[in-house]
């Protein structure tokens, strides 16, 4: 596999190499406090249960909890699939664009799972569907271009 490294920590400006290796430090950075969100994320579904299941009627939870309930879910799923997106910028030997993808099309899915019809026009609605239409095609484009390297 051909390697691309987009921040290279030798080069011939020194100071780009400095600069290059504070970026890669931030990147490290982000990726420890995306884990911290991640995991209060996971507390927050627990939160969002508890609440939801201790509220009248008790134990019962009606169309709107469930749809707060995938939210939170969602949401940590998102975090997690970001967190791999910035553990991918460390390395060289991955391009992450299929990844990114796939994270803006899970976050595209969240949207439309949670989507509050009372609030929403349809012009909204022809534009979250242009979206997921372009970034479903641009996966399935990727995904086939990956297929046909491998042949």
């Amino acid at each position: 596999m051909e390697q691309h490294d987009e921040l290279p920590t030798e080069h011939h400006d020194p100071l780009i190499s400095i600069l290059h290796k504070a970026i890669k430090a931030a990147i490290k950075i982000l990726a420890v406090l995306m884990v911290l969100v991640i995991f209060w994320g996971v507390a927050d579904v627990f939160y969002v249960i508890y609440n939801q299941l201790l509220a009248p009627p008790f134990l019962l939870l009606n169309l709107s909890d469930i749809f707060k309930t995938f939210a939170a879910f969602l949401a940590v799923l998102i975090a997690i699939e970001i967190f791999q997106n910035i553990v991918l910028y460390l390395r060289t030997d991955v391009f992450p664009l299929r990844l990114v993808i796939a994270t803006a099309l899970m976050a595209m899915a969240r949207k439309v799972i949670i989507i509050d019809f009372k609030f929403v026009i349809p012009m909204h609605m022809f534009a979250l569907a242009g979206i997921i239409l372009a970034l479903g095609f641009t996966y399935y484009l990727l995904g086939k271009n990956d297929d046909e390297g491998i042949k």
